[in-house]
C-alpha cells in the first residue's frame, strides 16, 4: 500500500507546483498593479485594523492557482490518468458550482457596494448548483433517530448541503480579520480533508483539496506576515465553498467518514458564526451589521500586547501579526481529535461540545479582563 501510494505521488505533487505557481506569481502581480483599487474600502470600517491601502484580491490568484491545477489534473486523466487521480470532467462541474460565489465576492473586494444579502444569494446559488450539478448531499448525520429522518424526507440533506455550501463562505469571511488568519485556518483544513480522504483512497477528492492547499499556502507568501495582500471576500468565499463541497462530498461518498469529522474540523468559524449571531441579536442588532467584537478582534485588543515601534503602521502590522498565531492554536486544538477519530462520531460529537464550552468560556474571560498573564505577550 505504501508503495502504491509513494507510485501515484508524484502526480499530485505536480498538481501543488502548479497551483502555488500559478497563485504566487499572480499574487506577486496583485500587489504590483493592483494597489489602486483598496482606496474603497473605508479607514472607519470596525473590521480594519491595517494602514495603507492593501489590495484585497487575493481571491483572484488562489482561484486562478486553485483552476490552472484542477483543469490539468482533469486533462491528465483524459489522456490516460497515469497517476489514477480519476479527476475528469467532473471537475468542470465544480468550478462552475464555486463561480457564483467567488465571483460575487470579488466583486465586492473590487466595489466595496453589494449588501449581505445579495452576497448570500450568490453563495446560495453556488450551493443549490452544487446539488443539481455535482450532486452534493448529505445522506447522513452519524445518530440512528437522525438518519431515519433523512431516509424518510432526502429533500431535507439536500437543504442542509445548500446550507452548509451557502452559510460557510460568510463564516471563513468572519474569521478573515488578521493576516494569515483565515488562509492558514483553510490550509490546515484541507490537508486534514485530504488527509482523512487518502485514508479511505478517495485520491480524486484529496487531488483537489491539497492542490487548493497548495494554491492558498502560494497566496501566504504575500499574505503573511508582511500584509501586502488580503484574500477579501473572493478568497474567503472560495475557501468557503470548495472545503463546503468536499467536506460533504467526503462524507458522501465513503460510509467510513463521520459527518461530525467535517463538523469539528470547522467548528471554529462556524461557531463563530453562530454565536455573532446570537449576541447581536441579544442586543437587537442585524447579523449583517458589522462590529469588531469577534473572537479574534478581541484577542488583538486585549491579549496581544502593543507593540512599541516608531512606525505606527509598521506597529499596527507587527501586533496583527501576532495575533493570527493564537487562533492557528485554536484551530489545531480541534483538527487533532478530528483526524484521530474521523470516524468515532460519538468523540467527535464530544469534542465540538468541549469546544462550544471552551469558546465561550474563554470569550468571557476575555472579555471580563480574567485572561491569565501566560497568554499576553
Amino acid at each position: 500500500a505504501r508503495a502504491h501510494l509513494l507510485y501515484h505521488a508524484p502526480f499530485m505533487i505536480v498538481l501543488c507546483v502548479v497551483a502555488f505557481a500559478v497563485a504566487l506569481f499572480a499574487a506577486g502581480f496583485i500587489v504590483r498593479w493592483g494597489r489602486g483599487h483598496a482606496a474603497h474600502y473605508g479607514a472607519s470600517m470596525p473590521q480594519r485594523f491595517h494602514f495603507g491601502h492593501v489590495p484585497r484580491l487575493g481571491g483572484v490568484a488562489v482561484l486562478l492557482g486553485v483552476a490552472a491545477s484542477w483543469i490539468l489534473g482533469a486533462a491528465q486523466s483524459l489522456w490516460g490518468d497515469p497517476g489514477s487521480l480519476r479527476l475528469g470532467g467532473w471537475v468542470g462541474w465544480w468550478l462552475l458550482a464555486l463561480l457564483p460565489a467567488v465571483l460575487g465576492g470579488i466583486a465586492e473586494d473590487l466595489v466595496q457596494r453589494l449588501s449581505v444579502l445579495y452576497r448570500l444569494v450568490l453563495t446560495a446559488c453556488s450551493g443549490v448548483l452544487a446539488v443539481a450539478v455535482v450532486g452534493i448531499t448529505l445522506p447522513r448525520l452519524g445518530l440512528p433517530w437522525l438518519d431515519a429522518v433523512l431516509d424518510f424526507a432526502p429533500w431535507l440533506g439536500l437543504a442542509i448541503a445548500v446550507l452548509a455550501i451557502a452559510g460557510l463562505p460568510h463564516a471563513f469571511n468572519l474569521i478573515d480579520g488578521y493576516t494569515g488568519l483565515a488562509g492558514m485556518v483553510a490550509l490546515i483544513v484541507c490537508l486534514a480533508l485530504a488527509h482523512v480522504a487518502m485514508q479511505v483512497g478517495d485520491r480524486a477528492l484529496a487531488a483537489l483539496l491539497v492542490s487548493l492547499a497548495a494554491a492558498t499556502a502560494g497566496f501566504l507568501v504575500w499574505n503573511y506576515p508582511r500584509g501586502l495582500l488580503f484574500a477579501g471576500d473572493g478568497g474567503a468565499y472560495l475557501w468557503g465553498v470548495v472545503i463546503a463541497i468536499a467536506s460533504l462530498s467526503l462524507v458522501q461518498r465513503n460510509q467510513d467518514v463521520s459527518p461530525w469529522f467535517p463538523m469539528l474540523l470547522l467548528i471554529y468559524p462556524v461557531w463563530e458564526t453562530v454565536f455573532s449571531i446570537y449576541r447581536k441579536a441579544a442586543r437587537g442588532v442585524s447579523p449583517g451589521v458589522a462590529d469588531a467584537l469577534h473572537f479574534h478582534q478581541l484577542i488583538y485588543r486585549r491579549i496581544v500586547r502593543s507593540v512599541f515601534h516608531d512606525d505606527e503602521s509598521r506597529r499596527l502590522l507587527m501586533r496583527n501579526n501576532r495575533t493570527s498565531p493564537y487562533l492557528w492554536g485554536f484551530t489545531l486544538l480541534t483538527v487533532a481529535p478530528a483526524v484521530m477519530f474521523w470516524n468515532n462520531t460519538p468523540v467527535l460529537m464530544l469534542c465540538c461540545a468541549v469546544f462550544v464550552v471552551s469558546y465561550v468560556a474563554a470569550y468571557l474571560a476575555i472579555v471580563r479582563f480574567k485572561v491569565p498573564g501566560w497568554l499576553r505577550r
